[in-house]
C-alpha cells in the first residue's frame, strides 16, 4: 500500500490494534482480548497500513506473519505502550521521579561477562537507571543507533569510518586471552603452552569476528594448528559446551577468574600477543546520557601481564 503523503499525526488506537494482533499471534485471539470483531480489527489495521504506506502483515499458510516493516513498527509500538504504562504509574506515584532509561545494543560476539563488567556500575547508579539490552549484528545495531532507538552499542571492534552513519568510537580498554578447558580435558593437554594447543579440540569464535582472525594469526605465528570442533557467535554457549570437556576455549583475561570459578575450568595458558578490544559506540560525539557517560568515562579494571608475553598454566 502507498500513501500520497505521510500523516501529520498517528492514530494510536489503530496502533494498539496492530500491537495486540502481533502479540497475540492471530486476529481471533486479539478480537477476544479487545472484545471487538475480527472485521473491526482488520479495518483498523488497514487504516494504519494506509497511513504508514507499507504492509504490516502477510498471510502465510492461513496465519498472519509480520513483514520486515511490521517487525520495525512493532518495536516502536512496544516502546510507545511501555512509556504509556510508565506514565500511568508515574501519575499514581506522584510526586515520584521518573527513572532514567538506557537502550544498550550488544554485538552478539561480545563476551557476556565483559558486558556485565561494563554495565555493572549502571545497575547501582543513583538515581536508578532502567537498562534494556538488545543483541544483534554490528551493522543492524548501528542502524538502530542512527535512528536513536539505541543510546549506545558495545562492540569488540570500532565502527568503520567508511559508514554513511555518523558514529563515534569510545575505546573502553582491551584484554589478553586466557585459554581454558574442563579439568578432564586439561589433564590430557599436557606440555608447554602454547604447544599443548596443537591438534587439541578447539571451540572458537566464528570466522566473521575480529577476534577469530587475530587468533588464527597468533596460531600461525606459534606454529600450531588446533582441531576445530565448534564455532560460536555466542560465547556463553561455548562455555557450556566447553564445560562438558568437548574442547578448549578462549576467554578475555579480564573476566577469566569469574568464568573459571563459575564453570570450573582449568587454565591452559595466557597470551597478550592477541588482544581483544572493547568499544562503546555512540551517535553523538558529546555524551549527555548519564548511563552512557558511566560507560564511556569508566576505565575498565583489569590486571594482566605486560603486553607481548605468553604464560603457561604452570606459571599462573
Amino acid at each position: 500500500m502507498e500513501s500520497s503523503s505521510p500523516p501529520e499525526w498517528l492514530n494510536y488506537h489503530h496502533l494498539r490494534y496492530f500491537w495486540t494482533v502481533a502479540r497475540e499471534g492471530s486476529l481471533r485471539a486479539a478480537a477476544e482480548k479487545l472484545h471487538v470483531s475480527q472485521s473491526s480489527i482488520c479495518a483498523q489495521i488497514q487504516l494504519l497500513e494506509a497511513a504508514l504506506g507499507e504492509d504490516l502483515f502477510r498471510l502465510n499458510a492461513r496465519s498472519l506473519v509480520l513483514t520486515e516493516f511490521g517487525h520495525m513498527i512493532l518495536g516502536y509500538a512496544e516502546e510507545i505502550f511501555s512509556l504509556g504504562r510508565e506514565l500511568l504509574n508515574a501519575r499514581k506515584q506522584f510526586p515520584g521521579v521518573r527513572s532514567l532509561r538506557v537502550q544498550v545494543g550488544i554485538v552478539d560476539s561480545f563476551p557476556k561477562l565483559t558486558s556485565f563488567d561494563i554495565l555493572r556500575p549502571i545497575f547501582t547508579h543513583e538515581p536508578a537507571i532502567q537498562v534494556t539490552c538488545h543483541e544483534g549484528k554490528l551493522d543492524d545495531l548501528l542502524a538502530q543507533l542512527a535512528t536513536h532507538r539505541l543510546d549506545v552499542v558495545l562492540a569488540d571492534e570500532p565502527a568503520s569510518p567508511g559508514l554513511k552513519l555518523k558514529t563515534f568510537n569510545h575505546p573502553l580498554g582491551s584484554s589478553g586471552i586466557t585459554f581454558c578447558a574442563a579439568p578432564l580435558l586439561a589433564r590430557r593437554l599436557k606440555g608447554r603452552f602454547p604447544r599443548n594447543l596443537h591438534q587439541a579440540p578447539a571451540l572458537l569464535a566464528t570466522q566473521n569476528t575480529t577476534l577469530r582472525r587475530d587468533l588464527e594469526k597468533w596460531f600461525r605465528r606459534q606454529g600450531i594448528e588446533p582441531r576445530i570442533v565448534g564455532e560460536f557467535e555466542d560465547g556463553a554457549l561455548a562455555k557450556i559446551v566447553a564445560s562438558e570437556g568437548i574442547g578448549f576455549l578462549h576467554i578475555p583475561s579480564l573476566v577469566a577468574p569469574e568464568a573459571i570459578e563459575r564453570y570450573g575450568f582449568e587454565v591452559l595458558g595466557r597470551t597478550n600477543q592477541c588482544q581483544m578490544q572493547f568499544f562503546a559506540i555512540t551517535a553523538e560525539r558529546r555524551v549527555d546520557h548519564p548511563a552512557v557517560r558511566v560507560i564511556t568515562t569508566r576505565t575498565m579494571k583489569r590486571t594482566r601481564p605486560q603486553r607481548g608475553q605468553d604464560f603457561s598454566s604452570s606459571s599462573l
